[in-house]
């Protein structure tokens, strides 16, 4: 579809007298007249289909909107469908709750303009959709991302006439030679580098250090991807939340609700009340479980070991609450597309009631201790500042972003489930340190506690699951659920039986590329605390490599004896 001129001065006109994401997009469109291609409202989600020649300029004149928020980007390949890859770029309305997706056409050999200077936190986006499906920018430097240095050019694991098997195979015949070369009948082949081969999970942080100051870092990824939108290609709709549970091995749930969610906005489907409801409350008892993990985390990062024992011991009432009310105490799986499998029954509510009522006690007591222990206090004060200007350049989440002054919360500025029904607030501290960061979660606790308390109270009669729904083609979708760690949202294009494209971008995603930033600066020992402070989805690496450039000298220390010298020191 395209439009005359007249049409495109009538539509920009009538969006400039509208809400504030119509004014933005009237502000975008008025200088692509030539380039858009269609132009389509359903729900909260606005969608402009736009030629690659013009995005650039429509972003470059509403990127300093000062709640234009980027939320992620998916490259899908629709070759088979319309001969050509398509980019699509979800920004969102904060104060209004909007969504405006850019839909990007790109045929083979354009290249498309970069916008990452724009909003910085693009920049990972980019490098995925060059690294997976292949995409062309100009006007940047383009890495490997996701993919190893020794990927073969020109194989991109999300085109579709990729297949899983081909991808399976790449380096097996080095595998099965060596087997040869050894005569034994298997080799087990264990990563063994910046990460440890059998507790934690991997992540690479290259610490540039003068004296006992960071003075920049740098963060390497990706080193098990493990192609989790590929497999869900041949999956049908409601096998994917098992799947999509096992994307985080602490907030599962987050990651399942956001892909019903969002399939459910592609296909129009209404969910039953009581499912939301439902929906809600499981959420919320995932988010007091992983901040209490976190807390007791961060205690012991800091030496403080018996408020790590205290922490996960009050947590343990919370894992007993989850099996009650879903049968498990990680990964639930009571999501379906259009509702819940799994009811709440009325003999559980007093239960619940009980337990809430412990928590909020027991927590209390806890924390009025824990955060009064002088040598917590200064490790956590003054440490790991990210400026609030750099939090909103990166489009941060979760108690990351509030921590530095930014009221973001999807539950608040894009309502979902049954969240509008109840009363709660967003806890934001402006200091931007791993105190602020430690405070909003410890406040978040006993919202949480609320949250549930109200929706028990509230919870309506009635169905958990749509009886029926109908899959349609190639349809949009957008789910997003403020997990403990921050906003996961995932894009979801349709197909009859199952997802033609998964796109997932869990919180860590996006606040990991401001790290660098905040451990600028800090002491060396407290370098563990401010990377774990985003509650990153890996454990901290246990070691780090100490090379002396006048002896020339190497050498390892474990990241925990790092961590607990300025006990000594101090």
């Amino acid at each position: 579809m395209s439009y005359d001129l007249n049409e495109l001065n009538e539509m920009i006109e009538e969006l400039s007298r509208g809400p504030r994401s119509h004014a933005i997009l009237s502000k975008a469109l008025s200088v692509c007249k030539d380039s858009l291609l269609g132009l389509s409202r359903s729900g909260v989600t606005i969608r402009v289909k736009i030629k690659a020649n013009c995005l650039r300029t429509a972003l470059e004149n509403i990127y300093k909107e000062h709640d234009l928020y980027f939320r992620t980007m998916s490259a899908s390949d629709e070759r088979l469908r319309e001969g050509l890859i398509k980019l699509y770029y979800v920004f969102g309305i904060d104060s209004e709750g909007t969504n405006i997706v850019f839909e990007v056409p790109v045929t083979d050999g354009v290249k498309v303009d970069t916008i990452s200077d724009l909003f910085r936190a693009s920049d990972w986006y980019e490098l995925e959709a060059h690294d997976l499906v292949g995409v062309e920018f100009n006007g940047r430097a383009l890495r490997r991302l996701v993919l190893p240095d020794d990927w073969p050019e020109e194989l991109y694991p999300l085109r579709k006439d990729v297949s899983m098997d081909e991808i399976k195979k790449l380096y097996q015949p080095q595998v099965v030679s060596r087997i040869s070369e050894l005569g034994v009948e298997e080799v087990v082949r264990i990563p063994v580098g910046p990460y440890h081969p059998a507790l934690h999970e991997p992540e690479y942080f290259e610490l540039y250090v003068r004296g006992e100051k960071v003075v920049d870092a740098r963060y390497v990824g990706f080193m098990v991807h493990r192609g989790i939108e590929k497999l869900a290609e041949s999956m049908k709709y409601d096998q994917v939340p098992f799947l999509a549970e096992r994307i985080c091995g602490i907030c599962g749930f987050v990651h399942s609700t956001s892909y019903v969610q969002a399939v459910e906005d592609a296909l129009g489907i209404e969910v039953p009340e009581r499912a939301h409801f439902i929906r809600s409350i499981v959420l919320e008892v995932e988010r007091l479980h992983s901040h209490l993990l976190w807390l007791g985390v961060a205690l012991h990062l800091l030496g403080y070991d018996t408020g790590f024992m205290h922490a996960w011991r009050i947590r343990e009432k919370v894992m007993v609450l989850a099996e009650l009310l879903t049968g498990s105490r990680k990964t639930y799986g009571i999501d379906l597309v259009g509702g819940v499998k799994k009811d709440i029954d009325k003999d559980k509510i007093p239960k619940i009631r009980e337990t809430l009522n412990q928590l909020k006690k027991e927590f209390k007591e806890f924390v009025d201790v824990a955060t009064s222990v002088p040598q917590v206090r200064a490790r956590l004060t003054g440490t790991g500042i990210l400026p609030r200007g750099e939090a909103r350049a990166y489009s941060l989440v979760g108690p990351t972003a509030r921590g530095s002054g930014l009221a973001r919360d999807v539950r608040k500025d894009y309502t979902y489930a049954a969240y509008h029904y109840v009363n709660f607030k967003v806890p934001v501290y402006t200091e931007g340190d791993n105190l602020a960061r430690t405070l909003v979660r410890i406040d978040e606790v006993f919202e949480s506690i609320s949250i549930i308390e109200q929706l028990i109270d509230m919870l309506p009669s009635g169905p958990i699951k749509a009886e029926r729904w109908e899959p349609q083609p190639m349809r949009l979708g957008i789910g997003s659920v403020e997990a403990p760690r921050g906003e996961v949202i995932h894009v979801v294009i349709t197909d009859l039986y199952g997802p033609y494209r998964w796109r997932v971008r869990a919180p860590t995603y996006q606040n990991l590329q401001a790290v660098p930033i905040m451990l600028k600066g800090v002491d060396l020992a407290d370098a563990p605390l401010t990377i774990a402070s985003i509650d990153p989805c890996f454990s901290c690496t246990d070691r780090a490599l100490i090379i002396n450039l006048k002896s020339g000298n190497i050498k390892t220390l474990p990241l925990e004896v790092i961590s607990r010298r300025r006990w000594k020191d101090g």
